[in-house]
């Protein structure tokens, strides 16, 4: 097994005190524009709002980053969520009495079921990832791709043939759930809180305090080298791909309740983006072997806060942005992780002619979202279009130095 790089330790202490620094940037620059000034005039309200998404988010988050440590990929956290999510609504409308198809007083019993079997769930998908990996030998991106595509669709027909059955007719897409457990989970964030802290403790005693997380870091650093000195990488795999659908499965359990119903169509949507994103961000490398816990849960609270500053700042439509400052952030974070793992080589990051070209590409393109993004904010209206082009020529050249220096040191 290849030696230990001695200067990660240092690496992810530094990466989580630009965390904090950045969160804390965030928050300020926020405050400072948001023309409501929530997080001044409503501090806890926001404090809440801030809080119920970052454990919502950590949650799978933590699972996801579990199977990046070890050298795979999970794409279908999101799927996992409204899968599971459908499956325990639709366990608790079987075992209700009612002919309804909306979940209404079932009691602990029936709730209890409609959770166990959603847990199950992600049992049974995390084991089926494993063996597709594993025993299949299919590549993770094309085995967790598959379950991102189709579980979502199987979720939706089940949704479907469970309410035709219990009120004879057309069936629906998404079922109501009023229990009473539920409606008090959503009514009380520390349980979100408690559950995503547990899972996060938990998480922190495997990976640093456990021979399984030796072997998850081992596995990730080099699965031929874990292989040779007597891991049991197959098993590590199932524990892993397990343990992120599990993760991703209570999730889905708390959506549910968060939202007052189980929609298959929309739950969850491009969330597998955002567990993944938060992993990077916290220091985790997508070639495996690398990562902490802290790191992580900065990494989410990172993310939530920023999409929170992007919904304060820009009001309606907010939404519209998200997947963008989600998918920005992580080519930003694997970028830094990259120029990490390759300080001191000769490897130029804009070489010949091909960066020549991505230069202004990068420079247009991120002038323009931020011109974009201005023209929402009230403060800033109408001056977007100068503030854009005044963007894109700093970043323009800014990275035409970056060029200019590597060419230099090249020599």
């Amino acid at each position: 097994m290849s030696a230990p790089d001695r200067s990660s330790p240092l690496l992810a202490r530094f990466n989580e005190l630009a965390l904090i620094v950045a969160i804390v940037i965030v928050v300020a620059i926020t405050a400072a524009l948001d023309s409501n000034h929530s997080y001044l005039t409503q501090p806890l309200t926001s404090f809440r709002d801030i809080a119920r998404n970052v454990a919502l988010l950590g949650i799978f988050a933590v699972g996801s980053a579990v199977v990046i440590i070890a050298g795979g990929i999970d794409l279908s956290s999101g799927s996992v969520i409204a899968f599971s999510g459908t499956v325990c609504a639709t366990t608790m409308l079987i075992l209700s009495p009612q002919p309804t198809t909306d979940v209404g007083n079932v009691g602990a019993v029936v709730a209890t079921c409609g959770v166990a079997a959603a847990l199950l769930s992600g049992f049974l998908v995390g084991t089926l990832h494993a063996w597709l990996i594993t025993a299949v030998r299919l590549p993770p991106f094309i085995a967790t791709l598959a379950t991102l595509v189709g579980l979502r669709s199987f979720a939706r027909a089940l949704c479907g043939y469970i309410t035709a059955r219990k009120v004879h007719g057309s069936g629906n897409t998404e079922i109501n759930v009023y229990a009473d457990y539920f409606t008090f989970v959503r009514e009380h964030v520390w349980i979100y809180g408690t559950v995503c802290l547990a899972l996060a403790a938990l998480t922190w005693l495997l990976l640093s305090r456990t021979v399984l997380g030796r072997h998850i870091y081992a596995l990730g650093g080099n699965e031929q080298a874990a292989r040779l000195s007597g891991i049991r990488t197959d098993s590590v795999k199932w524990f892993a791909y397990c343990f992120s659908a599990m993760t991703a499965a209570i999730a889905g359990i708390f959506y549910v309740a968060d939202q007052s119903v189980a929609s298959p169509v929309t739950q969850g949507v491009g969330y597998e983006l955002n567990a993944i994103a938060a992993a990077v961000v916290g220091g985790c490398s997508l070639q495996g072997g690398i990562g902490t816990l802290p790191g992580i849960i900065l990494g989410v609270i990172f993310l939530r806060v920023v999409i929170d500053s992007v919904a304060k700042l820009i009001k309606s439509g907010s939404d519209i942005y998200e997947g963008m400052i989600v998918g920005i952030v992580v080519v930003i974070a694997v970028t830094f992780s990259q120029l990490r793992q390759n300080r001191g080589s000769s490897q130029q990051l804009f070489p010949g002619l091909l960066g020549s070209i991505a230069i202004p590409t990068l420079a247009s393109l991120i002038g323009l979202i931020v011109a974009m993004t201005i023209a929402n904010v009230p403060y800033l209206k109408g001056s977007d279009a100068w503030i854009g082009l005044g963007v894109a020529i700093a970043v323009f050249l800014l990275l035409g130095a970056v060029k200019v220096s590597q060419l230099a040191n090249a020599k």
